[in-house]
């Protein structure tokens, strides 16, 4: 349950944070991503009614469609999801579209490997700054800065009037030193009221105002937040806790992969083991071999994955996210028949 004052903060902080970066009233937005998901809501709708800025609205994501509009309508900032930096980076004409009038963009909704936001920014000349957010808290949080330090690989710094602090994943009650992990719990006007009809599941997630995200995390000595993963995603392999996204930055360094996910499947001797699921660009190609080779000279041993696919596409949410769970799931039902 979000209230109408949890949205209106949420415009605030950003509107403060962002500051100096964006031009009130001259900037056009593109935007795509579906209006009824909170970061559509927030950062397409509200923000742009805020600061007087016209919108570019899209329906969806089809790529011929999204670059002649690019061409044509000449977007300043675009709020996406990693998969369509992905579709961008990809198209082989894409800077016959003048995608370089983009200057900003604002990356959310799911990790945003660091090989491909090195990519996308040296083929439009735009930066991108990720940033992290939740359903819960209406839904932005923290965000690397326009008018400071950004440090790729990070979600960088809480916004206005945002508390949030790693504690420990056991208890949650105490706070972790610099660079350790921990789980990220977050305070602050934006937080949600709570579950609609579950007062249980509110009261576990919301603890003396702190809300829980559920996400494993790390912060450095200047306050920069590091996502690692979801704590249910996290793998125990042999004892060892394996996080997928570290799994998928290596993945992603490789110059044939487009998408890939890590999940965990069991193991009859280790527990579970590492399972990456891999879309390979058009035209390029690798054999399994190949591929847990190049894993083995990048990973740790016990992060290697021991199972790897290749497909010819990944399920996404309407947003665009990488539906994890889903395959998870199908991997599940596999499993059982």
């Amino acid at each position: 349950m979000l209230t109408h004052r949890n949205l209106y903060a949420n415009i605030m902080q950003q509107s403060e944070f962002f500051n100096g970066a964006f031009d009130p009233g001259r900037e056009r937005v593109l935007s795509i991503i579906p209006f009824f998901h909170v970061y559509g809501m927030t950062v397409c709708i509200n923000l742009s009614v805020f600061m007087a800025n016209e919108m570019i609205i899209l329906p969806r994501f089809e790529i011929e469609e999204v670059l002649n509009t690019i061409k044509n309508e000449q977007p300043t900032l675009f709020p996406g999801v990693p998969t369509m930096y992905i579709a961008l980076i990809n198209h082989p004409e894409s800077e016959k579209y003048a995608i370089d009038a983009i200057k900003l963009c604002n990356s959310g909704s799911a990790p945003m490997p660091v090989e491909l936001m090195k990519q996308f920014e040296k083929k439009t000349g735009a930066t991108i700054l990720e940033g992290y957010g939740l359903s819960e808290a209406s839904p932005t949080t923290h965000s690397n800065p326009a008018f400071a330090t950004r440090k790729p690989g990070t979600v960088g710094i809480p916004y206005p009037s945002t508390d949030s602090k790693i504690v420990d994943i056991a208890s949650g009650l105490d706070e972790v030193p610099v660079g350790e992990i921990g789980e990220l719990i977050i305070k602050g006007p934006q937080v949600m009221k709570g579950y609609w009809n579950l007062p249980e599941e509110t009261a576990n997630t919301i603890r003396d105002g702190w809300l829980y995200t559920g996400d494993i995390a790390s912060v450095d000595e200047d306050g920069y937040v590091s996502i690692l993963d979801r704590k249910k995603d996290m793998i125990i392999a042999s004892g060892f806790n394996v996080y997928p996204r570290e799994i998928e930055e290596v993945i992603y360094e490789h110059p044939f992969v487009k998408e890939a996910v890590v999940i965990g499947v069991p193991d009859s001797y280790r527990g579970e083991t590492v399972k990456a699921v891999i879309v390979l660009k058009e035209d390029k190609h690798l054999t399994l071999e190949e591929m847990k080779e190049y894993c083995k000279n990048h990973l740790a041993t016990y992060k290697v994955p021991r199972v790897i696919e290749f497909r010819n596409e990944l399920p996404k949410t309407n947003v665009g996210k990488i539906l994890r769970r889903a395959i998870r799931e199908e991997e599940s039902s596999i499993r059982q028949v």
